[in-house]
């Protein structure tokens, strides 16, 4: 309970407070690049039960398509104004929206794709017991991720085979403790990743 009013309270002063912000990147997004300055994707969420996340679009109409993972600056699908985006997860503000409506919380494991759902072993399907997050602590481990998968030879193996297990960990940690306090301290590392980076 203590949660979700953490979770409403953040969202809701967030978009409130942050709507010219919106309205001044969304235009730029446009500006840069034909389509919406939106981009939806399903994901899995609590339950193992699909959900639209919003985020603010990065790429090229229907780049997605050709496939999942971005690979950091060797990638030519990725927008102009979407590698600044990304660079300060300012790409993520929208799900603020999925927060809102109860599809996520501010922290919690990173929602994934069901391709990568479908390979998780019992145990880390237990990650599905609690709501995706905007942030958890793999956000602030693998804050460099796309770096990491643009060195390797097969981004997407690699992903698979390293990144993933070392986030799912991370996340099962959180699963089986987590508190408002823990969340508070999630959130100002998240921050000052962010600032740092």
């Amino acid at each position: 309970m203590l949660k979700r009013v953490f979770d409403v309270f953040c969202s809701l002063m967030g978009l409130i407070l942050l709507l010219p912000f919106f309205v001044v990147v969304s235009a730029m997004i446009i500006s840069n690049s034909k389509g919406s300055a939106f981009y939806r994707q399903y994901r899995v969420g609590r339950g193992g039960l699909d959900f639209t996340l919003l985020k603010f679009r990065t790429m090229y109409i229907d780049a997605d398509k050709v496939g999942l993972l971005t690979v950091g600056s060797r990638d030519g699908r990725i927008t102009g104004i979407g590698y600044w985006l990304r660079k300060y997860k300012i790409d993520e503000i929208p799900q603020l929206i999925n927060v809102l409506i109860g599809e996520m919380s501010i922290v919690g494991p990173r929602p994934e794709v069901r391709k990568y759902v479908n390979l998780y072993n019992d145990e880390q399907a237990k990650v599905l017991n609690i709501k995706p997050g905007i942030t958890d602590w793999a956000s602030i481990r693998f804050s460099n991720e796309n770096e990491l998968l643009s060195q390797s030879a097969n981004p997407e193996r690699f992903y698979i085979e390293t990144v993933m297990p070392s986030k799912l960990k991370l996340n099962m940690e959180y699963v089986n403790h987590n508190n408002v306090i823990i969340d508070l301290r999630i959130v100002l590392l998240t921050i000052l990743k962010i600032i740092r980076h």
